[in-house]
């Protein structure tokens, strides 16, 4: 079997976390994989006073890939992270092996999250409060994280931290196509499908060359379904 490299980002809320049972089962198969958590959430929730920015986001996995000197990397993105994945690959193309979007954020060049974000996600995001003197959007209760054990979802719920407003704002400034050439693949959550990430799919099944797969889970495939989405990772 051939080792492969991967490098896991995390959604919105989240941190490396979240990616601890695809990490371990990718490990047990031989394989490399990193898992930066971005500035201002999970462990690192401490540095939100800085600001962190979609630009901050891009360069803390950026910076990973260049300091581990890792090489053909299967980038992995989930959700807002789609907006993170499509960065990376403009600035570190050659270092890229292949993008995989997870019911992720496909957003075109020079618009933001906040433009394609349905209008009750948009409306939440307006809501937001004040965290470290930095204008922040809460975590969602465990309810409303899809997960179906209450036990599970009210754990993933007390990991979560505020999200920095600003990266929704920020538009995605990329100088080449979506994916700047790297092969991708995008894995949409269907079950039940994600309403943020509908004009995603959408845009995914159009582009010439792209992979466009289901996976008949909820939008939290890394802790729903850790063993089949890892499965996936490593046909890849």
């Amino acid at each position: 079997m051939r080792v492969k490299t991967y490098v896991l980002v995390h959604g919105a809320f989240h941190g490396a976390w979240c990616w601890n049972e695809v990490i371990a089962i990718l490990r047990a198969k031989g394989h490399t994989v990193h898992a930066p958590t971005l500035t201002g959430l999970g462990e690192r929730s401490h540095l939100m006073s800085i600001g962190p920015t979609l630009d901050t986001f891009i360069e803390d996995v950026a910076q990973v890939i260049r300091y581990e000197e890792l090489e053909d990397v299967i980038l992995v993105g989930h959700s807002f992270a789609g907006s993170v994945v499509s960065g990376v690959a403009d600035r570190l193309r050659e270092r890229l092996r292949h993008l995989v979007y997870l019911d992720a954020l496909l957003i075109p060049p020079g618009s933001s999250s906040a433009d394609h974000a349905p209008e009750g996600v948009e409306n939440y995001r307006r809501r937001a409060m004040s965290v470290e003197n930095q204008l922040a959007v809460p975590p969602p209760r465990a309810e409303h994280l899809g997960i179906p054990d209450p036990g599970k979802a009210g754990t993933i719920a007390a990991k979560l931290t505020p999200h920095p407003l600003q990266p929704f704002y920020d538009k995605l400034n990329v100088k080449d196509p979506l994916g700047n050439g790297v092969a991708a693949t995008y894995i949409a959550c269907s079950n039940p499908y994600y309403p943020a990430t509908a004009r995603s799919r959408e845009l995914a099944r159009s582009l010439r060359g792209w992979r466009y797969m289901e996976l008949s889970t909820g939008h939290s495939a890394m802790t729903l379904v850790p063993a089949e989405l890892s499965e996936i990772l490593s046909s890849i």
